[in-house]
């Protein structure tokens, strides 16, 4: 299962959220069909576009808390001092994902910066 992790500045449209998801699904080699939900920062509730994007894939969108987001900062790649200090964490769609895929999920690479909008994909280890 692939979480889709979803950073972005404030009035971006649902276009630019869906460019970023297909930029990082094309550099990691997946398509839209494997992920199973879009994650962002509880903080990013009121931002349109993100819920938007999620309806238009017919996915659920998952609101991470912000203690989750601060569980899951060790296991991000990337570093924004500008998320650092909205945020508390390293990066926001990096986190975002994390959470949402739960504690033994892995990142599939750092996570992409398409103009305002940030995805990072995290793939959550079933049990074997």
């Amino acid at each position: 299962m692939i979480v889709a992790g979803i950073g972005s500045e404030r009035g971006v449209s649902r276009d630019e959220v869906l460019a970023a998801l297909d930029a990082a699904l094309a550099r990691a080699e997946h398509g839209r069909d494997d992920v199973a939900l879009l994650a962002a920062p509880a903080v990013k509730g009121g931002e349109t576009a993100i819920s938007e994007a999620a309806a238009k894939l017919g996915l659920p969108l998952i609101l991470v808390p912000q203690v989750q987001l601060e569980a899951a900062s060790n296991r991000a790649k990337t570093r924004s001092e500008r998320v650092v200090a909205m945020l508390r964490v390293p990066s926001a769609a990096e986190t975002a994902a994390l959470a949402a895929a739960g504690a033994e999920a892995e990142l599939l690479g750092p996570r992409l910066a398409l103009g305002a909008v940030t995805c990072a994909l995290a793939r959550k280890n079933l049990p074997s």
